[in-house]
């Protein structure tokens, strides 16, 4: 059992926990995740290592509330336990001075880039980082980002904070005016996909985190196989970072979709009460 021994809500779906697991802690790196299930008869959903603190032997992690799991879990609170937590898991980012890098995060990818960003830093790379979402109530983290780069830019798509547009366009600014030695973005698939056709013709390398459906985190179900350079990829193994320019975004999204359905039905089973148990979502 895992102890949640703080709970934040930045929004009404967005919340952070910080979990009780000390040898995740002390092993733990930028670019890392765990797998974590609710109770004993939850499924196992990977979640993204945002923070870590190995002195007291707790790690951070940042969702949003969007299916019938990420529900319950959001309704945990303080003091409360999680059944399980496995970690550190994936490769971590490969963290070298590369000179002037750019740090992307879309959505709860803010989460994520936070300790890649607090690394490149710590390695003496010049830090400007673009965070962005959909309107200013999911943002999040804006100090924390800003103490850990050189430069920050924040965006909202309907203007209702920081720079009005996407990340991408942040980044073409940036581009046009600096030159940029490899950059990560982190967001969601679709963001991800578009950066990396932005940055391709600008000759930037790109790092991508993606996040496809996973159940054990070993590699020996498959689930997350992806489609990098025309190779398959697991990436709870040889990921969760690749070269954005390799990734076959097509296929990854058409994987994400592939359970919507029984997700839908799921989350109606929870509204009823039912459980699933009466049989009038089938």
């Amino acid at each position: 059992m895992y102890k949640i021994v703080r709970k934040e809500d930045f929004s009404s779906v967005t919340k952070l926990f910080e979990v009780e697991a000390p040898k995740i802690a002390a092993k733990g790196k930028a670019g890392q995740f765990f797998i974590l299930r609710v109770d004993e008869k939850g499924e196992r959903i990977p979640l993204t290592i945002a923070d870590y603190n190995p002195e007291a032997g707790t790690i951070t992690t940042i969702f949003q509330e969007v299916g019938r799991t990420s529900k319950d879990l959001g309704k945990l609170e303080a003091g409360d336990y999680l059944v399980d937590v496995v970690g550190p898991l994936g490769e971590s980012t490969e963290i070298e001075n590369y000179g002037r890098v750019i740090c992307v995060g879309g959505g709860v990818g803010v989460a994520p880039i936070y300790p890649i960003a607090k690394a490149l830093k710590e390695a003496g790379n010049e830090v400007i980082s673009i965070i962005g979402a959909r309107n200013k109530e999911l943002l999040f983290w804006e100090e924390k980002m800003a103490s850990v780069s050189d430069k920050l830019i924040v965006c909202t798509d309907d203007g209702s904070y920081g720079q009005k547009g996407f990340v991408t366009d942040a980044v073409k600014q940036v581009a046009d005016e600096m030159e940029i030695n490899k950059l990560w973005a982190i967001g969601p698939m679709p963001m991800m996909r578009a950066m990396a056709a932005t940055t391709k013709p600008l000759g930037i390398e790109t790092i991508v985190s993606l996040n496809p459906i996973m159940v054990d985190g070993t590699g020996m179900c498959g689930a997350c196989r992806v489609s990098v350079g025309g190779e398959t990829k697991f990436a709870c193994v040889d990921g969760p970072e690749f070269d954005g320019h390799q990734v076959d975004f097509d296929l990854a999204m058409r994987r994400l979709a592939y359970y919507k359905d029984e997700e839908k039905r799921a989350e109606a089973a929870t509204t009823c009460g039912c459980g699933g148990g009466c049989g009038c979502h089938k």
